[in-house]
């Protein structure tokens, strides 16, 4: 009996045991359990915050991004006003003017016509446009250096205005009519655009509108 006796302690003992080891495992798990829900599962590091974009992608709220930053409208380009290439635009009436070339290539003040030579000559002075005082109806053109002379053909195309025709709109003269005119009028300055033929000598001449 005794050893039967015995025997049974032996028994309860070992489950004892058994019963320990249970729950010591228990707890290990739950600690275990624990620190996964408390660290970064990405990184497995225990007891790391997660990170902002891994907090927000748990929470489903959306994370800042450059697409959502304001964007700056781009400032409308300024539109320019364009003159053709060869064509040559006076300053208007009122306008200011800080530079201009000294002397225009293809305009010239015309003052006296001399037949010196045996041929059609026209006195001049060369210049450009100047500034355009307010409420002038044009700019003025301002000679510069001494005069010369410049051969014109006797078949030139010219075209006048006022004072030399009634017009302020061009109307094609003789030479002869400037002639007349020139002679009559000494001195008057009229701007004209010139071009050369390949001799040097006028063969076509336009009277620009001036005050």
């Amino acid at each position: 009996m005794r050893s039967m006796h015995g025997h049974g302690k032996v028994v309860r003992g070992a489950r004892r045991v058994r019963t320990q080891a249970a729950l010591a495992a228990l707890a290990l798990c739950g600690t275990l359990a624990l620190t996964a829900c408390n660290g970064d599962e990405e990184t497995g590091a225990p007891g790391t915050p997660a990170s902002p974009a891994t907090s927000a992608a748990a929470t489903g709220a959306a994370s800042p991004s450059a697409s959502s930053a304001p964007s700056k409208k781009p400032t409308p380009a300024t539109p320019s006003t364009v003159t053709p290439a060869g064509t040559k635009k006076a300053p208007t009436p009122g306008s200011t003017c800080d530079h201009k070339m000294p002397i225009s290539p293809d305009e010239i003040a015309v003052n006296r016509y001399t037949p010196e030579g045996g041929v059609h000559s026209l006195i001049i002075k060369h210049g450009n446009w100047g500034c355009a005082a307010p409420g002038a109806d044009s700019a003025p053109f301002e000679t510069t250096g001494k005069e010369t002379f410049l051969n014109i053909a006797e078949d030139a195309k010219i075209t006048a205005v006022t004072p030399i025709v009634a017009s302020t709109v061009s109307q094609p003269i003789t030479l002869q009519q400037l002639i007349d005119w020139l002679i009559a009028h000494p001195n008057q300055g009229r701007v004209f655009r010139y071009h050369l033929d390949g001799t040097g000598v006028i063969d076509s001449l336009d009277q620009q509108y001036t005050s």
